[in-house]
This record gives structure tokens, C-alpha cells and sequence, in this order.
């Protein structure tokens, strides 16, 4: 069964937008510095890694919010890969290219998994994570954790309901010391542990 992950950039501070974003300006302020490290995304090394996995994820899951701030990636999010839109409201206007909308998070999960077969599924936006995480659908998390404090903007875990979520880390890449302090990151992935497992 495919596997659905959360690919994430965000702030040493948690967060995944600097404040005030918005259409005109998805990132908001200074939020575009997480992404410093897709400079190295051909390189050899973890940024190259990580990013050659992106890439060859089967299907996409995306929050509507996090869709239109992206300018619906055109239509087409990489190499047409299905992508499943977690809306509460489908829109009147038919979805261009491979996008598909879904209200309801455990359909948005079983269409995104078949689409995918034997590949992984990729997520996309705070608010698309927390549905699934709440829904008990989110398998994995890779964070790309920048070594900045943004201060204030859009938490990746800030509407998530009291109680805890135990995760496993499964893998740490960094990039190398040395490396332009623009430019770094750590990517984490965690396992999330379903309740009962030890």
C-alpha cells in the first residue's frame, strides 16, 4: 500500500509561512528563505536525495489554501502526477489537468493511495496534515527543518486538538558543515506510530 507523507519545509520555530501571507504573497514576509535549500536540488547530497524522492512520489494531496497560494501549480504539480485537493467546498469551475477535489479526508486518502499504487503519496500543506493526521492517514512526516526563527506566520501544528501523536524517527540528513548558512537544512522523516504499537 502507498505510503502518504508530508513533505514540509518550516522554521527552526515551527513555522511553514513567515506572517501575513496571502495570494499576492504565499510565503508572506520573509517566508521565501525556507526554500534556499531547493538551490542545491541537484546537487549530490541530502538536498538531491530528498528532492529526487519528491519527485518521484505517484499522487499529491494538498490543502485547497496551500493549492491556491502555489497559482494551482498551472495545472500539473510533477510529471501529471494525480493531485487531490482536501477542500471543504469543490468549486463550480471544472479542475484543470490531473486535479481532482475531495471533501471528505478518508476518500481524499483511499483515491490519493489507488492512484498511487506501489508509489508514495506526497502532502502538501499544514491543513491538509493535520486532517490527515487527525483522520489516522498520515504515515510519515519528512520536515525540512531550516535553521531560522520566523517569529510569527502559519504553524505547520497549530490547530491539531489537545492530546499527543507518538512519531519514530526513521532517517536524519543534513547538509554538509560548510555549507552556505542560507542553504542549510535537516530532513527529518518520522514514522507516525499508531495508537497500541510499542
Amino acid at each position: 500500500m502507498a505510503i502518504i507523507r508530508l513533505y514540509m519545509t518550516m522554521s527552526l520555530d515551527g513555522y511553514v509561512t513567515g506572517p501575513r501571507d496571502s495570494m499576492d504573497d504565499p510565503m508572506g514576509i520573509d517566508g521565501f528563505r525556507l526554500f534556499n535549500w531547493l538551490d542545491r536540488r541537484n546537487d549530490p547530497g541530502p538536498n538531491g536525495q530528498v528532492y529526487t524522492e519528491v519527485m518521484a512520489t505517484r499522487a499529491v494531496i494538498s490543502g485547497r489554501r496551500t493549492y491556491e497560494h502555489a497559482n494551482r501549480w498551472q495545472g500539473d504539480h510533477h510529471n501529471g502526477v494525480p493531485v487531490f485537493i482536501l477542500t471543504h467546498n469543490v468549486p463550480d469551475e471544472p479542475a484543470p489537468g490531473s486535479v481532482r477535489y475531495v471533501t471528505d479526508v478518508r476518500e481524499c486518502a483511499a483515491q490519493a493511495r489507488a492512484a498511487a499504487g506501489d508509489g508514495d503519496v506526497m502532502v502538501h500543506g499544514a491543513g491538509a496534515a493535520q486532517a490527515l493526521l487527525r483522520a489516522g492517514q498520515l504515515d510519515e512526516l519528512e520536515l525540512h527543518v531550516v535553521p531560522v526563527l520566523l517569529g510569527q506566520g502559519r504553524r505547520l501544528f497549530g490547530d491539531l486538538p489537545a492530546g499527543h501523536v507518538d512519531l519514530e524517527l526513521v532517517r536524519r540528513l543534513t547538509t554538509p558543515p560548510g555549507e552556505d548558512p542560507a542553504r542549510q537544512v535537516t530532513h527529518l522523516r518520522y514514522r507516525v506510530r499508531r495508537r497500541g504499537e510499542r
